[in-house]
């Protein structure tokens, strides 16, 4: 039984995989199932059987790849400060955000959402709502430790993450010809942290 579960899930995992490449690759309109079925090894029949639609296998690639980052791994350790534990939040969010999938998804939306107005909806659903209220969990967990003042966690989630986007964000979402260093980043980051820190301080 185990087998079987496993051979269905790695099944699953080729059709994402082929599905997250194609649509950025292509764009959502661009793409059909049939394609997805042939990069992924598998029938059309197989697609449609783990996905019963192109939108469905959409969203679930946004999952996938938001997934991959860990996004909602982070939790509370006694041993970290929050200043700690927000910083390597920090970074995997930015990672995801400029990541080259993250940013072709987001053009996608953007480029056809008056020909399927679901798209963005799928996109909001799946990506950015799910990490707000993911963070938004950690907030109030850091409330509830007495170790930050939080009496809003989804308002202090929303502020953090824009927060994080900062000028690496808009740089590499624009393909400007300077783009920030690591040591820009990490700097950015570190006094943003201490100010978002202080104001919620107990």
């Amino acid at each position: 039984m185990a087998n079987i579960r496993s051979k269905s899930e790695s099944k699953r995992k080729q059709i994402l995989d082929a599905a997250t490449m194609l649509f950025t690759e292509q764009g959502y309109s661009s793409t059909s199932m049939a394609e997805i079925a042939q990069d992924a090894g598998v029938s059309k029949q197989t697609v449609y059987s783990h996905f019963g639609n192109k939108d469905e296998l959409f969203a679930a690639s946004i999952k996938q790849k938001c997934d991959s980052y860990h996004m909602t791994e982070i939790g509370l350790d006694t041993a970290n400060e929050p200043a700690e534990i927000l910083f390597v939040l920090a970074k995997r969010f930015l990672a995801m955000l400029t990541s080259k999938e993250a940013l072709a998804i987001h053009k996608i939306c953007a480029y056809e959402s008056k020909s399927y107005p679901q798209l963005s909806e799928l996109f909001y659903q799946e990506g950015p709502e799910r990490i707000v209220n993911d963070v938004a969990i950690l907030m109030a967990d850091f409330d509830s430790k007495q170790q930050l003042a939080i009496p809003t966690p989804k308002f202090a989630a929303l502020q953090f993450l824009n927060m994080v986007k900062g000028e690496c964000w808009m740089r590499v979402e624009f393909n400007t010809k300077k783009q920030l260093s690591e040591a820009e980043i990490n700097r950015y980051l570190t006094s943003s942290i201490a100010m978002f820190t202080k104001g919620y301080s107990l």
